[in-house]
């Protein structure tokens, strides 16, 4: 099991304020990003897995969503957790 729950009260840690703090926008999308460095890695080996490309894009569309609110509500905070996962704009 590639997620284990060490694993996400780390992510947590880092990225929200605290390990219980699993709702914060910074949380879950680092939580999605992980997921999705996941899956990306899953699928250059098995190219024809397309429930795992669908889930993938599903990944995406929500970790945007909450991007875009987070960079409705707070630019800042958008600008850090985008600097420090690395993701595109």
């Amino acid at each position: 099991m590639y997620l284990t729950k060490e694993v996400k009260e780390s992510i947590f840690e880092k990225h929200g304020k605290g390990k219980n703090d699993t709702g914060s926008s910074e949380g879950q999308i680092a939580l999605f990003t992980y997921r999705i460095n996941h899956l990306t890695e899953h699928l250059k080996n098995n190219r024809k897995d397309y429930n795992t490309e669908r889930s993938l894009v599903m990944l995406v569309g929500k970790r945007r969503s909450l991007l875009d609110y987070l960079k409705k509500t707070d630019i800042v905070r958008y600008r850090e957790i985008i600097k420090e996962l690395g993701i595109r704009k």
